[in-house]
């Protein structure tokens, strides 16, 4: 099965599915001689766990992380850093009647007509948004490695279901409900939710995603560039349905002369120039800038609608459905801490591959 393996010289492998006994991944290209623990891990991993907040599943997962390699003293070695992360909670008889029946919005019929009726149609298996564990961790090492170059990755829910934030605290996020990245707006969300749940039905958001202390100069003309790579991490994450960069869309509505940044005169001789506004969103020719990246990622609402939909079933006959066994009601919050993850490992990657060049 191609298409596990995601990067170019920090190269990560996930494996295992949602009802599998684990899942995991392999990490390689991580430098030597970065501290690093099993806690660096699971700390981002708490944040995305099942089980907590009122859009979360039910299914209630530790996801703890054990490290098998590349990690001596307390320091990588330079070596593949293999983890491992137990499935412990399935209720795999909850996706009996699956084996049949394509549920709409899902990649039931997609991995069914690739390889040829071979699935795992338990929980979706490998399509599931629980491979996105193993991601988390990956991501929290490859965060690591960049804060030594003092890059920080910041990101927030500025959407739910159709209600926006008016005003941005990104650095607050992370100690609201939902990842909030404004506080007045939770309460709305509440009551979104609440409304969403009664009806039987699921809720998509937007999140915003901003990397801080960027280098200038990371990125590979032409196919490599930094936001082709961006767009492939964060696309590959199965919610995400859109990907905005600094105005995105409404660059199309602008004029050149307004949506040009203009470069400022360096305030110290040999130092780098400055910029009026980022309008780019940090990126110019697919090369970062020096300024902070600016991502907007639209989130899908989750298929696992709880209420009767037509389909139909491997034979070809049409059929309705309901489905039942444990989901999330919203991507929202528990997709912040992966599309972080993803953010640092095309980071990491490329600020390698810059390296690289000597």
């Amino acid at each position: 099965m191609p298409g596990n393996t995601f990067g170019h010289l920090l190269r990560l492998t996930t494996f295992g599915e949602s009802h599998g006994p684990a899942l995991g991944g392999v990490l390689d290209g991580v430098p030597p001689g970065l501290e690093l623990s099993e806690a660096d891990l699971q700390r981002e991993l708490d944040l995305r766990k099942p089980g907590q907040g009122p859009t979360s599943t039910s299914r209630v997962e530790a996801d703890l992380v054990h490290i098998q390699s590349g990690i001596f003293q307390g320091k990588t070695t330079g070596t593949p850093i293999a983890f491992i992360i137990q499935n412990t909670n399935q209720h795999s008889s909850d996706y009996d009647e699956l084996a049949r029946i394509f549920r709409p919005g899902h990649a039931d019929f997609t991995y069914w007509a690739k390889y040829h009726g071979y699935r795992d149609y338990r929980g979706g298996g490998r399509a599931s948004g629980r491979e996105t564990a193993a991601r988390v961790a990956a991501g929290a090492i490859a965060a690591k490695l960049l804060a030594q170059i003092g890059v920080q990755i910041l990101a927030g829910s500025v959407e739910l279901g159709g209600i926006g934030c008016d005003e941005l605290d990104l650095p607050g996020a992370i100690g609201r409900p939902y990842f909030a990245a404004q506080a007045s707006v939770i309460e709305l969300w509440d009551q979104a939710v609440q409304q969403a749940r009664k009806q039987h039905d699921t809720l998509g958001g937007i999140v915003q995603i901003e990397v801080r202390n960027v280098p200038a100069g990371l990125g590979e003309p032409v196919f490599d560039k930094i936001s082709a790579l961006l767009g492939h991490g964060l696309l590959s994450v199965g919610a995400v349905k859109g990907i905005e960069f600094g105005d995105g869309f409404q660059a199309a509505r602008s004029r050149g002369s307004a949506n040009n940044d203009l470069l400022l005169a360096p305030e110290k001789q040999g130092a780098l120039p400055g910029f009026a506004s980022n309008h780019a969103g940090g990126m110019l020719g697919g090369i970062t800038t020096g300024q902070d990246i600016v991502m907007r990622v639209a989130v899908k609402p989750i298929a696992s609608v709880p209420r009767p939909q037509k389909t139909v079933d491997i034979d070809g006959k049409a059929c309705e459905i309901t489905i039942a066994g444990r989901h999330d009601l919203s991507a929202i919050p528990r997709i912040v801490p992966v599309l972080k993850a993803m953010t640092a490992l095309v980071i990491a990657d490329a600020w390698l591959m810059q390296q690289s060049l000597g």
